[in-house]
């Protein structure tokens, strides 16, 4: 008998493929462009990026009659730097929101195994599924480039230096996409991906920030060093990555399987390599209990009890385990400098911690209540017995306890080092301050999650909204502020040479500038990280000075955050005895 001849030959595509077919001539990519900058949605966001670009530079812009640019091309370019830096950061938290879900999407559509059937080859999905998530924000980016060249009349920053510095950008996008898109391929929810793209990418954004600002004196040399440095290490990363995640689109895991909305945790952890989860010994047993072996006691919360047996591990603990190792990772540089050998630097460790909670809080309480729509189970719940503030509180409660005991995880070098560091003992009070912030943080967080959740119908516009609101309370006004107080905040020099090119229109709304600063910086008593500096702190080491913070703003803090939390719950729990359980 002969070789039997292999018949999936025709289903594929020619061995040699050329470029346009993987751009130009690609369905995914054509398909995915169509249906996201058709919406409404992208339409809106473009108009409101605009408006935001444009009235920073009418803002920043000089408020003089002559502007002399031998003296002013410092203000040049740290307007300049503001505007890179702002659409970096942007472009960062960005990037996994538009790509981390190009894979996991599918899978949670069910159409995943007919994309893998089609004739199309691995690479080309991957490159079609990267170019179609990036295209809205790099239609951002570039749509931002007229009204920034703008700023090049006010002298300090060249044609080129703006020209590099944009196509640096490109590339950083291009490189969060990457990894964004490769979290998408390995998991299998949205929720998951979106959390661990977060874990890699923020530290690299924060290091590239870090170092645009570090060779600001010189901007020749910092570009140098970035178009040198950048480029390599970004396509080495992309190819890479699309290597990886065009072998697992061509050798999937459990295509077909209708079974995979629940994991054997078991099976997973005799299977898991690195870090093992042990259900039924401290401190796992925290966050994840036991199974259960006995019926459900009287008096008890069998929402809760549900939540965290079951719901929230059903797909298993993979995304936990890469939380907390990535963690942990990060985490110890950190805490060595800030807690031990810089203890004036604590704040800075505690912002990581508040940041940490920010990107994986949200995560086990998003999809509270629109998982239950998106089974249609939501009826069912509503009609049996349990009450509404038995609902909201069990499922608040769950998703609080995971958050907050791999929070907790961060803290035991705090705690450590108050018993090692003789310079917390004579700090005991801000220590206590610290720890309130964070446990005030992690109700936050859990608690907008789950409000939004109970206003949206998908967990990923759940998810994705309650970033949004995070960001802007959390670090919004923050940026606001820094922003108010490089743009309208009025001059330190006033001798008469200064006041010789000030119109008698710029004397009059100097007042005004100057009000707009002040209620720049009192909307950041809204933000957790702005609460941690206002803590004093004492410092007896040599060199450092005290930080006498602002206990006032500290209290004030603590009383809009538990109001807020209070009033969104009262909210949920009258929307459910009114507006939902008459809809449904």
């Amino acid at each position: 008998m002969g070789k039997p001849r292999h018949r999936t030959k025709s289903l594929s595509l020619p061995a040699k493929v050329s470029l346009p077919m993987y751009l130009l001539e690609n369905p995914v990519l054509q398909r995915e462009l169509l249906v996201n900058l058709r919406t409404v949605r992208a339409f809106l966001l473009l108009l409101a990026y605009q408006i935001l670009l444009a009235a920073i530079v009418y803002f920043a812009w000089p408020q003089v009659e002559r502007l002399d640019l031998s003296s002013d091309q410092e203000a040049a370019r740290r307007l300049f730097d503001l505007f890179f830096l702002g659409q970096f950061v942007l472009a960062s938290l960005m990037a996994p929101s538009f790509a981390s879900g190009t894979l996991t999407g599918e899978k949670e559509r069910k159409t995943y195994e007919m994309l893998l059937a089609s004739p199309l080859k691995p690479g080309a999905i991957v490159i079609g599924k990267l170019f179609a998530s990036l295209a809205h924000l790099a239609l951002l980016i570039f749509t931002s480039l007229p009204i920034v060249m703008l700023c090049l009349p006010l002298g300090g920053v060249s044609l080129y230096e703006l020209l590099a510095a944009y196509a640096i950008l490109m590339v950083a996008v291009a490189t969060f996409g990457m990894i964004s898109v490769a979290c998408s391929s390995f998991f299998q929810r949205t929720s998951a991906s979106l959390v661990v793209s977060y874990l890699l990418i923020l530290p690299i954004a924060l290091a590239g920030a870090f170092i645009w600002q570090m060779l600001g004196e010189n901007g020749g040399l910092r570009l140098l060093v970035l178009l040198v440095t950048v480029p390599p290490l970004a396509g080495a990363t992309i190819v890479l990555l699309s290597l990886y995640t065009a072998r697992t689109l061509l050798y999937p895991n459990d295509v077909g399987s209708e079974g995979k909305d629940v994991v054997d945790l078991e099976k997973e952890a005799r299977e898991a390599v690195g870090l093992v989860i042990q259900r039924d010994q401290f401190p796992d047993r925290l966050f994840a209990p036991p199974k259960r072996t006995q019926l459900l006691e009287d008096h008890r919360n069998p929402v809760y009890d549900k939540e965290i047996h079951s719901e929230i591990f059903a797909q298993g603990t993979l995304m936990l385990r890469l939380v907390i190792q990535i963690s942990m990772f990060l985490a110890i540089p950190l805490m060595a400098v800030c807690l031990y050998f810089k203890p004036q630097y604590a704040p800075f460790y505690m912002a990581y911690v508040i940041l940490f909670n920010v990107l994986v809080g949200p995560v086990f309480s998003a999809g509270s209540i629109t998982s239950e729509r998106e089974r249609e189970t939501l009826d069912l719940l509503l009609t049996t017995e349990i009450s509404p503030w038995m609902i909201l509180s069990g499922k608040l409660v769950a998703g609080f306890r995971v958050s907050s005991v791999l929070t907790g995880f961060l803290l035991w070098p705090l705690l450590l080092a108050c018993v090692m560091v003789p310079y917390y003992w004579t700090n005991w009070l801000s220590v206590i301050a610290y720890l309130s912030v964070i446990l005030v943080t992690c109700v936050t967080t859990s608690m907008l999650a789950l409000f939004c959740s109970v206003m949206f119908r998908k967990t990923s516009h759940s998810l994705m909204c309650t970033y949004l609101v995070i960001i802007a309370l959390f670090c919004g006004t923050l940026a606001f502020d820094y922003f108010a107080q490089l743009a309208f905040a009025p001059p330190v020099d006033t001798s008469e040479t200064q006041y010789e090119v000030v119109s008698s229109t710029t004397r009059t709304v100097e007042p005004r500038l100057s009000a707009v600063a002040q209620v720049s910086r009192d909307l950041t008593v809204v933000s957790p990280f702005s609460a941690l500096w206002d803590v004093p702190l004492k410092v007896d080491l040599d060199g450092a000075k005290d930080n006498d913070g602002n206990w006032a703003r500290f209290g004030v803090y603590m009383a809009l955050a538990i109001g807020m939390n209070f009033f969104m719950f009262i909210t949920m729990v009258w929307l459910f005895r009114t507006r939902w359980r008459v809809a449904y």
